[in-house]
């Protein structure tokens, strides 16, 4: 690939070298053709052709010799000239009026695209916003559909009312036995109470019991004591009396 580039920018520097010209004169060559009708680079040009048969033409008019069939020939010949060079030019006329025209359809073209651009541009903007709105009520749509597997993965509804009423019912219950239990626990704890006081009472019963128990103890052996020793007394005396 890299030799066959190198042989053609060969080949192209080659041509170039058998121009007289650059491409940089193009333009300039062009224009001037244009304007004098040359249609190769020799030869003659067809204005300075046209020039020179006026001049001819004009040079033997004022000659003062009987000359009127060659100024005739020459002014045939200079008329001929002309229609020869007008020729080209409407030519050139027609095709430059047809560029005109193609232009200004160029013109209306480019704004008719501009245009459709600018539709086309607000298109795009409303589909955008057109897909950003499919994108949410599918998201919508999806998360529905999620919703609703879950909601027919669940019981059906006169099974889901028969739980709630027997939940309820349970509830009831509960509380109806939590109120018993209380009932019942401020029951006990009236009679724990009532027990206790009984205990204290009886405690305090016996503890007096007690008391008056070792308080006649005390009283019968100090009456036997007395009973001893007035009983030694007489002994002794009954000795004495001996």
């Amino acid at each position: 690939m890299l030799a066959k580039g190198r042989k053609v920018a060969g080949r192209r520097e080659e041509m170039s070298a058998n121009y007289a010209f650059g491409p940089q004169d193009d333009d300039a060559i062009i224009k001037h053709r244009l304007l004098t009708r040359t249609t190769t680079t020799r030869g003659e040009p067809p204005l300075k052709k046209l020039q020179k048969k006026f001049m001819s033409f004009a040079t033997e008019i004022e000659k003062d010799a009987d000359n009127i069939s060659d100024c005739e020939k020459l002014y045939k010949a200079f008329l001929h000239e002309i229609n020869t060079f007008e020729l080209p030019l409407l030519k050139s006329k027609a095709v430059v009026d047809a560029n005109i025209r193609e232009k200004e359809s160029f013109n209306e073209l480019q704004v008719e695209i501009e245009r459709q651009i600018l539709h086309a541009k607000t298109d795009i903007e409303d589909l955008k916003k057109q897909l950003e709105q499919s994108k949410i009520e599918r998201q919508h749509k999806e998360e529905c559909e999620a919703i609703r597997k879950l909601i027919s993965l669940q019981p059906p509804r006169s099974e889901t009312e028969k739980l709630i009423a027997d939940l309820e019912k349970e509830i009831t219950d509960l509380k109806a036995e939590n109120v018993a239990c209380i009932r019942t626990l401020e029951l006990r704890k009236k009679q724990f109470a009532l027990l206790l006081h009984v205990v204290e009472e009886l405690q305090i019963s016996i503890e007096d019991e007690q008391k008056s128990i070792a308080d006649e103890l005390r009283a019968i052996a100090g009456e036997q004591k007395m009973s001893m020793e007035e009983g030694s007394v007489g002994a002794s005396d009954s000795m004495v009396v001996d």
